[in-house]
C-alpha cells in the first residue's frame, strides 16, 4: 500500500463564515474512501484521540480520517462556547467532509465524552451523508452525570474541566502579552493544583469563585439553570427517535457517564434502530484491566477484550459494515457485550436491560443487618449527624475528577468507620449472587432542616472483610423538618457477581464530597449559599417504612 498522506489545518467554513480547521489523513492510493470524522475541543493532535481512533490504523483499513478542532479551540476560529454550535457546526462539517477530495460521500463519526456528544448533535441535525455514529463514554441527559446528579452539583468534574478548558481561553486572550499570559496561566495552575487541598470547598458551589477569578465562562450547573437553552444544546435524552442511524456505544461501569451510555443505547433500541453496546469495568480515561484497587484480569483490557482483539479494531470492523456497500444493519439489531465483574468474564447478550433479571429487595434492619426479610415488628430508626464542614470524602466510584481522586472500586474502611455513615450488611452468601442492571435504594428518612442530601452506596465485602464500592448515587431533597418521607436514590447500573462467602453491603450517608457539592442544609440556592448548618438525620426501617436496596438479581443457570 502507498504511504498515508496527511494534510494539516484544512479549513472548513461554517454557515456564519467562521473557519474551523481539521487534519485530514488519506490512505495511499486514489480512493474514494469512506470518511471517519471526529470533532473535539481538546486539540485534534492530542494523544487522547488515539484512545478512540488511531488515524494511521484507520487509514490502513481504507478510511479517510478527519480530525477537527471545534469552534474557538486551538486552530479553529470563533469564540469557545461549549455545545452551543455543535449541532449546526456538526451539520456543516459532515457535508464539507463528504465533499473532500478522495471521499466517497459516506461519513461516520467517532469519539468519546465531549466528542461523543458532538456526534449526537450532528446526528440530530440530519446531514444526509452521515451514515453511522460511534459515541463512546458520553452522557444522555446532562442533569444525570454532567452538570448534576439527583439534584446535586457534579462539582468533581465541572470545576477541573472548566478550569482546564480555560487554558486555551487565556492563551488566546494574552497572545500578545507574554507577561500577562505567564501570570494568568500560573494562577490557573495554582487553582487546579489546589482543588484537593481546599479549592473544591470554595463557596458558593453554584457560582464557583475560581471562574470569576480567571474571568472564565462557567460551564456547569449554575449556567445550565440560568440558560436552559444552552443546557439543552447538549441534551440527547428525549430526542433519540429523531435519529435514524446505527450506533456503536462503549461505556464503563466506573465511568462518570455509565448510565448515559446505557440510556442512549436503550433509547435507540426502543426507537427501532440498530445499536451495539459494549460495557467494560472501566473508568472514563482508564480502559485497562486494573481499575481502582481491583485487577479484573488481562481479558478486561480494551486492547484484548477476552481474545476478541482491540475495542478500537472492533469499532473499525463495525464501520466497515455500516459505511460499506453491504446490506444496511437490520432495525432493532446489534450486539451487547457486558463485562461481569466478580467472575471477571465478558458475556454476550442480545438486550439491555436483561429481561431475566428480577428486582429483589434487601431490607435495612436493626443492628446493621441487610436481609431479604422485611421488618415484621417496630425497629428503632438509625440516627446520625451530618456536618457539611466535615463531609464524607469521595473514595472511588464512577467519577472523573482532579487526579487526587481515583475512580473505580476502592477500600471503604475509612469511610465506613465514620459516625456519619450507616452500614448495613448481609450474612456471608451461601452461593454466588449476580446483580446486573439498575440499582436503587428506597429510604424512609427525615432531617431537621429544610433541605438535605441522601447518598447510598452498594459495596462488595470480600472474604477478608475488605469492602469495595460497586455503585452509588445521590438525591437532593426539600424537606419538612422532622417529617419522614420516602426518597429513591438512583445508583445507576452495574454487572457483578457477589461470590459465595462475600457479603453485600449498603452505605447510607448525606455527603460524598467533592464528587458532589455539599448540601449546606439551609435550603438556600446553590449560587448564593455560603452558611452551613449541622443536620440531624434519621433513617427508618419498620413495617410501615421499609427502607431497602433493590437489586436486579439474575437467576443462576
Amino acid at each position: 500500500m502507498a504511504e498515508m498522506r496527511i494534510e494539516f489545518d484544512v479549513p472548513a467554513q461554517m454557515r456564519d463564515g467562521t473557519v474551523l480547521r481539521a487534519d485530514v489523513y488519506r490512505p495511499g492510493g486514489t480512493g474514494p474512501w469512506p470518511v471517519l470524522l471526529s470533532r473535539l475541543p481538546y486539540g485534534k493532535q492530542s494523544p487522547m484521540v488515539a484512545m478512540v481512533l488511531d488515524p494511521a490504523a484507520a487509514a490502513r483499513r481504507g478510511f479517510m480520517v478527519v480530525l477537527q478542532d471545534t469552534r474557538g479551540r486551538f486552530a479553529s476560529e470563533g469564540e469557545w462556547e461549549p455545545w452551543t454550535y455543535e449541532e449546526s457546526d456538526g451539520y456543516d462539517t459532515v457535508r464539507w467532509a463528504a465533499a473532500l477530495p478522495g471521499s466517497n460521500g459516506s461519513v461516520g463519526m467517532c469519539g468519546g465524552s465531549y466528542f461523543g456528544n458532538t456526534q449526537w448533535m450532528a446526528a440530530l441535525s440530519k446531514p444526509p451523508e452521515l451514515k453511522a455514529i460511534a459515541p463512546l463514554f458520553t452522557w444522555s441527559d446532562p442533569d444525570d452525570g454532567l452538570f448534576s446528579r439527583g439534584g446535586a452539583i457534579e462539582l468533581g468534574i465541572t470545576v477541573p474541566w472548566s478550569l482546564m478548558q480555560g487554558a486555551d481561553t487565556l492563551i488566546r486572550r494574552h497572545r500578545t502579552d507574554l507577561a500577562g499570559l505567564q501570570s494568568s496561566i500560573a494562577g490557573l495552575v495554582r487553582d487546579l493544583d489546589g482543588l484537593a487541598s481546599g479549592g473544591y470547598g470554595e463557596l458558593p458551589a453554584g457560582r464557583f469563585p475560581a471562574f470569576a477569578r480567571h474571568d472564565l465562562p462557567e460551564l456547569g450547573y449554575e449556567r445550565s439553570r440560568r440558560e436552559p437553552d444552552w443546557a439543552a444544546s447538549c441534551r440527547v435524552a428525549g430526542r433519540h427517535d429523531e435519529i435514524d442511524l446505527p450506533t456503536f456505544q462503549v461505556g464503563g461501569w466506573y465511568d462518570i457517564f455509565c448510565q448515559g451510555t446505557l440510556d442512549n443505547f436503550t433509547a435507540m433500541r426502543r426507537a427501532g434502530r440498530s445499536a451495539t453496546l459494549i460495557m467494560g469495568p472501566w473508568g472514563h480515561a482508564n480502559w485497562r484491566h486494573v481499575v481502582g484497587d481491583v485487577n479484573f484480569g488481562f481479558g478486561a483490557n480494551s486492547d484484548f477484550m477476552g481474545m476478541r482483539g482491540r475495542v478500537t479494531d472492533m469499532q473499525l470492523d463495525w464501520f466497515e459494515r455500516t459505511l460499506g456497500e453491504g446490506e444496511a444493519p437490520e432495525p432493532g439489531t446489534g450486539k451487547v457485550l457486558l463485562f461481569v465483574m466478580g467472575i471477571n468474564q465478558w458475556r454476550e447478550e442480545t438486550e439491555w436491560p436483561l429481561s431475566r433479571a428480577v428486582d429483589t429487595d434487601f431490607h435495612l434492619r436493626a443492628d446493621g443487618r441487610l436481609t431479604h426479610e422485611p421488618p415484621s415488628t417496630a425497629e428503632q430508626p438509625e440516627e446520625f449527624t451530618y456536618d457539611p464542614m466535615d463531609p464524607v470524602p469521595t473514595t472511588g466510584g464512577a467519577l472523573f475528577m482532579s487526579d487526587d481522586f481515583r475512580p473505580g472500586p476502592l477500600d471503604q474502611t475509612a469511610v465506613e468507620a465514620r459516625e456519619d455513615v450507616l452500614v448495613f450488611t448481609t450474612e456471608p452468601l451461601t452461593e454466588d449472587v449476580e446483580v446486573t442492571g439498575r440499582v436503587r435504594a428506597v429510604l424512609f428518612a427525615t432531617t431537621d432542616g429544610p433541605s438535605t442530601d441522601w447518598v447510598a452506596r452498594l459495596c462488595d465485602v470480600d472474604d477478608n472483610g475488605v469492602s469495595r464500592n460497586v455503585a452509588d448515587g445521590i438525591v437532593r431533597v426539600r424537606a419538612t423538618p422532622g417529617e419522614p418521607a420516602e426518597h429513591v436514590v438512583d445508583l445507576w447500573s452495574t454487572s457483578i457477581v457477589f461470590r459465595a462467602g462475600h457479603r453485600i453491603r449498603l452505605q447510607v450517608a448525606s455527603s460524598n464530597f467533592p464528587r458532589w457539592d455539599r448540601n449546606l442544609n439551609t435550603g438556600e440556592p446553590e449560587d448564593s449559599a455560603t452558611t452551613a448548618r449541622v443536620a440531624r438525620q434519621q433513617v427508618f426501617h419498620d413495617p410501615a417504612r421499609p427502607s431497602r436496596v433493590v437489586l436486579p438479581v439474575v437467576p443462576a443457570g
